[in-house]
């Protein structure tokens, strides 16, 4: 996967001699050695012309002959974006998915599953995005992960990003369902008390409101068992603009359903009475 930042700085090794360069072409996961000539670069024995000037932002992949952006439109504009950190963001119609000016995304997805202490447990993964609650679970020692997604594209772009986990890798031992669907619609089949923990991290309040309802909040408790534990993030927003508090909302509506509630991190943390 190529970069804006990686070609500048091929563009930038080659004014002055060079003819090599170590480093990543897949956002961080390895390192590798890449030979620069005057017309094509070579890597793993393969030759590759230099792509047209890259747009900023982007994250590209090889497709055919060309490198092409991660991106799709269907509806929306979703797209991969790079970060500093290496585990890139994705973004639907320019809105940022997943936090990233402070540590990468992945990390923050660490610390967030660390809350709901996921060895050896079954857990419900309400929005799986590009994966890294998924994926973090996995290294945590999950006993498995129910992973719901409801955008196809977005299913499409984990397919590109090496950071997503793949349920079919081997190394996974088959921990993770990645199941194409709603939540909201899936959720009322679940058998209760099925699951030991749950992530729960929905698009903002204004995309997918439906998703902050009492009635989900109230399957959300009926599908975990007595003791389960819950993150659900939500950020702060309109706080600076209308005054509105979605995280003391999020938090009275789970003590409706049966959890008690408190804030942490940038969302609220609940455990199942």
């Amino acid at each position: 996967m190529l970069v804006h930042a990686v070609v500048d700085e091929w563009s930038a090794i080659r004014k002055v001699g060079s003819r090599s360069w170590t480093g990543s072409l897949d956002l961080g996961r390895s390192t590798d050695e890449v030979a620069l000539g005057d017309d094509e670069w070579i890597w793993r024995g393969q030759r590759y012309r230099y792509p047209e000037k890259l747009r900023e932002r982007t994250i590209y992949f090889r497709e055919g002959e060309a490198f092409v952006a991660a991106s799709r439109f269907s509806g929306s504009l979703i797209k991969l974006v790079p970060t500093e950190w290496g585990a890139p963001t994705f973004e639907i119609d320019g809105i940022k998915m997943l936090p990233t000016s402070k540590e990468s995304p992945f990390e923050d997805a660490r610390r967030k599953i660390a809350l709901i202490e996921p060895r050896g447990k079954i857990v419900l993964d309400t929005c799986g995005g590009l994966g890294y609650f998924a994926a973090c679970c996995l290294e945590a020692g999950v006993s498995r992960v129910h992973s719901f997604e409801k955008n196809a594209d977005v299913l499409w772009l984990r397919t590109l990003n090496p950071w997503s986990p793949d349920p079919a890798a081997a190394v996974n031992g088959r921990r993770l369902e990645l199941v194409h669907g709603d939540v909201t619609d899936a959720i009322s089949k679940i058998a209760d008390a099925s699951f030991d923990a749950a992530l729960h991290d929905p698009p903002r309040f204004g995309i997918a409101g439906e998703l902050y309802s009492q009635a989900f909040y109230d399957q959300l408790s009926r599908v975990l068992r007595r003791g389960g534990r819950l993150f659900h993030y939500t950020g702060s927003p309109n706080r600076l603009t209308s005054g509105r508090d979605v995280p003391r909302e999020v938090g009275k509506r789970l003590e409706k359903a049966g959890f008690l509630a408190r804030f942490a991190l940038d969302g609220v943390f609940g455990i199942r009475k």
